[in-house]
């Protein structure tokens, strides 16, 4: 059985971690160097570098950053933000990421998902999708540009679109839920994940180690990535994973390491 993967989440600003609610107010939550190298230390299966305001500011990815970044952690390395062609994918692999997350740039250029898997590999392709609950509570739309833009694009839709189009994961976030710390939106999670294949990590809500149990076994996550809950210094990895584990769900143990 494949091992559930916990992931902390560092969304960058101005070159510091920040933390938001609903993707606004956000408080600073330290330097992403220091924060990236704890999170290896702890024991975290990967890490998710996101540079929240490359695309509302209409900027490339803070390349010397993600260099910093990188020599820091050995566990895998994801990467978003800005992301507009297949060259700013190469310019961000080649700096020692070992996937990129694209959000609106896929929204606007769908064929982007199928040339970076062509050229790299499905496995270093993440669609992060946001999503936003329609008012009449029917489903969720797409949302884009850090959730200023609702597309009008039913979730479950383009989760199918992205997986068929070659996208190796998707990395699904509840704009609803962001930051709420009241738990993951299970159904939405659950309904992403039985419309594919391909794994989904759930994002958006996680405030405390029960709802990261139930992104897994309600909400049929592979992965669930958090940011509040460590940044903060709420829970720590090694403590969540003993958790996880004591409840049964398979994740990888300091000691599975050697």
């Amino acid at each position: 059985m494949h091992t559930k993967r916990i992931i902390p989440c560092l969304d960058c600003k101005d070159g510091r971690v920040v933390k938001g609610t609903s993707f606004v107010d956000l408080r600073d939550a330290g330097d992403p160097v220091e924060v990236a190298r704890l999170y290896d230390k702890e024991g975290a299966d990967e890490l998710v570098f996101l540079d929240i305001t490359a695309t509302t500011d209409d900027r490339s990815t803070t390349i010397d950053l993600v260099r910093k970044v990188a020599k820091e952690v050995f566990i895998p390395f994801t990467v978003g933000g800005g992301i507009r062609s297949v060259d700013d994918i190469k310019a961000i692999l080649r700096e020692g990421a070992d996937k990129i997350s694209i959000n609106s740039a896929a929204i606007l250029n769908p064929d982007l998902i199928k040339e970076a898997s062509e050229k790299f590999g499905a496995q270093c392709v993440v669609s992060a999708i946001d999503a936003k609950r329609r008012e009449d509570g029917s489903g969720w739309n797409v949302v884009r540009n850090s959730g200023t833009i609702d597309t009008g694009m039913d979730v479950i839709d383009w989760a199918k679109k992205v997986e068929e189009l070659g996208a190796g994961e998707i990395l699904l976030t509840s704009m609803d839920e962001d930051g709420q710390k009241n738990g993951y939106d299970l159904e939405l999670t659950k309904a992403v994940a039985d419309a594919v294949s391909i794994p989904v990590v759930a994002s958006g809500g996680a405030g405390s180690k029960e709802d990261i149990l139930d992104a897994f076994t309600k909400g049929g996550a592979d992965a669930a990535l958090a940011a509040s809950l460590f940044h903060f210094r709420e829970l720590g990895i090694k403590e969540l994973k003993e958790y996880l584990n004591e409840n049964g769900i398979p994740v990888r143990m300091e000691s599975d390491k050697d």
